[in-house]
């Protein structure tokens, strides 16, 4: 194989006409570039310079190698410019997932903000089961996850950042007589029918060991896997329900929401990158904007 160092020596004594210049301009000796130039000859089989007068010109190889050495030279050049701006966070892309509530609430504002401050950087989103997203960043699938769940174990080489504790509320029919109250304890609804209105998974574990802790297993009358269906299921009188603050931006006109205490059940949500990510500018910009977005949440 043809050594690339050794191909620009040889374009700059081709480009120079002499030994000697090259030398001065590339900083070597003028033996080092002959040396340079024989070690290349061995490499190609072939001679590659004759010599007229005190200069040197390309025999046909040396001018076909001085020729790729050109374009070589002006796609290193172009690599290393295209390096700098990866580095510097102004090119690139990052890929994303998330689970639905925060694609609702958290993603919107954070990928704005990022865009604006990055707008060269492509960012790839895609939905994906809350459980257990963490192998797609182990993996190098994905650059960014956004978990949930209660509490989450830290695995070696990965970096978990707090976004946002995401307090449930009780979603009641707007007749119902506890909504009268402006705060339910989470042992009145114990008695109630309850409408479901997460899957099996670490959102579900954060109401079942808050019921618990009041002393009670919740009696599912309805199930159901997302809010807006949930809502509708509780205005028609069918059971309560407790949904997350932040999916409760938009409550249906026949429910009452009330915030729950004794003990309040609260979801924690994270986003989590490889340890080495962190060296790209640009995954820390929008690690940045998921918690600005997040600390607007709490506002």
């Amino acid at each position: 194989m043809l050594d690339v160092r050794r191909l620009q020596v040889l374009r700059a004594v081709v480009t120079s006409g002499s030994v000697t210049a090259a030398a001065a301009h590339l900083g070597y000796t003028p033996s080092a570039v002959s040396q340079q130039v024989a070690a290349l000859e061995r490499q190609a089989g072939v001679a590659l310079l004759e010599r007229i007068g005190r200069g040197v010109r390309p025999t046909a190889a040396g001018r076909l190698l001085t020729e790729h050495a050109d374009i070589i030279g002006r796609n290193l050049a172009e690599a290393e410019a295209a390096l700098a701006e990866l580095r510097a966070g102004r090119t690139g892309r990052l890929s994303v997932r998330y689970f639905a509530t925060a694609g609702a609430a958290l993603i919107p504002p954070a990928l704005a903000r990022f865009r604006r401050e990055h707008p060269d950087v492509r960012v790839d989103l895609k939905l994906l089961d809350p459980d257990d997203p963490l192998p797609e960043v182990e993996q190098g699938r994905a650059d960014l996850a956004i978990l949930v769940g209660p509490s989450l174990p830290v695995r070696d080489g990965l970096h978990l950042v707090h976004l946002l504790d995401d307090p449930y509320l009780a979603v009641l029919p707007d007749r119902h007589p506890l909504a009268a109250k402006t705060v339910v304890d989470l042992a009145d609804l114990a008695e109630e029918p309850w409408v479901s209105s997460e899957p099996a998974g670490p959102c579900l574990q954060a109401v079942l060991t808050a019921c618990g802790a009041a002393g009670f297993s919740p009696r599912i009358a309805v199930e159901s896997d997302d809010y807006p269906t949930a809502q509708g299921f509780v205005a028609a009188g069918l059971g309560v329900s407790v949904i997350p603050r932040i999916a409760l931006d938009s409550p249906h006109p026949e429910v009452a929401v009330r915030e729950i205490r004794n003990p309040r059940p609260v979801r924690q949500i994270h986003a989590v990158v490889r340890e080495t990510g962190l060296e790209q500018p640009a995954l820390r910009g929008l690690l940045a904007a998921l918690r600005d977005a997040a600390d607007r949440r709490r506002d």
